[in-house]
């Protein structure tokens, strides 16, 4: 820091606010903190009494506070995102469509990890709306030294994306619902009308619903005959518990699927199975999903349609944050639901 004639102060950073001061009018700071002096702001410093401020000499090896704030977004940044412009030091990252939200916490780690540098974002594996801020960063001082930006730089370069919005796919979905309650009619199906809403708020176009009776031949018939038909997603509902006469997860087994998990740590949507016909998802849903507005469906299907094909691995890190608390008003996403 070092004090300087204004004539001398351009491109110079100022280290403190100037206020401008109008009788009667206002007062309040002309030139914030952190303001790079341009020519300019010569003439305007000179009329409020300034001929003469402290600056920051930025000698050779350090960076001001928005350029390093842009360097270090940029290079985290990838597809999905905008960054805005700095503001006060920071800049954050928007989303430039909908999408699910993925970010890489062991790079993010790293990054706040160098000196002076802080960037935060919402959790991964979350929907996300077209221009919603996700995350910001910025460095702690004025000036840092411009080997942390690099250091950052280098982290993302690495292990990059560190932070990107997903595009979901909409993919056509077939519809299977078991039970031979419902097939012969004795009751009414009340699974299909929520399937149908939350498909359609994904963007995925129902092909079809089709009833079947417990006889898991049947089931696996249905399966196969809407992938048949250009299904790249089958949904089935009904007989998923492990009661005897409930007989879904078999006849998933039985289309010839890869089982990727039959049962998840997540509440409500502990009976939750996926499976895999080619490259075909096949989802057993529970009845859970009939009735709770959030549940297993909310924190698998947005990644299904995001391209991910999710391991054993991926369901048993969802215990972590897989129990909801049933609040009397759901605010979900807006909870620690599945994070």
């Amino acid at each position: 820091m070092k004090c300087v004639s204004v004539h001398d102060a351009v491109g110079m950073v100022l280290c403190h606010d100037v206020t401008r001061i109008v009788p009667g009018r206002d007062k309040g700071p002309a030139f914030k903190k952190g303001h790079i002096i341009a020519p300019h702001d010569i003439e305007p410093l000179l009329d409020m009494g300034k001929a003469s401020v402290y600056v920051y000499d930025l000698a050779d090896g350090f960076i001001h506070e928005d350029d390093a704030a842009v360097r270090i977004a940029s290079a985290a940044a990838g597809p999905g995102l905008k960054l805005t412009s700095p503001s006060e030091g920071r800049v954050n990252l928007t989303a430039a469509r909908n999408g699910l939200l993925k970010v890489n916490p062991a790079a993010l780690m790293q990054i706040n990890s160098v000196d002076d540098v802080v960037f935060a974002t919402l959790h991964s594996d979350l929907r996300v709306s077209r221009s919603q801020s996700v995350g910001g960063t910025r460095i702690i001082p004025l000036v840092t030294r411009e080997e942390n930006v690099r250091r950052v730089e280098s982290i993302c370069r690495d292990q990059a994306p560190v932070i990107q919005v997903k595009e979901l796919r909409s993919l056509p979905v077939g519809i299977v619902t078991t039970g031979s309650e419902v097939f012969h009619g004795r009751i009414e199906d009340k699974f299909g009308p929520v399937l149908h809403a939350k498909f359609a708020e994904l963007s995925c176009p129902v092909l079809g619903q089709v009833f079947v009776s417990d006889d898991p031949t049947l089931t696996a018939q249905a399966i196969r005959r809407f992938i048949d038909e250009g299904a790249e997603l089958v949904a089935v509902t009904g007989g998923m518990s492990v009661d005897p006469d409930d007989r879904t997860p078999s006849a998933i087994s039985a289309t010839g699927a890869r089982v990727v998990t039959y049962g998840t740590p997540v509440f409500p949507g502990a009976m939750f199975m996926l499976a895999y016909l080619g490259t075909v998802p096949i989802i057993g849903l529970p009845g859970c999903v009939m009735y709770h507005r959030t549940s297993i469906f909310d924190l698998v299907v947005p990644r299904i349609l995001a391209g991910e094909a999710l391991t054993r691995a991926d369901f048993i890190s969802l215990g972590y944050g897989g129990y909801c608390s049933g609040c009397a008003t759901c605010t979900y996403p807006r909870c620690g639901f599945g994070k």
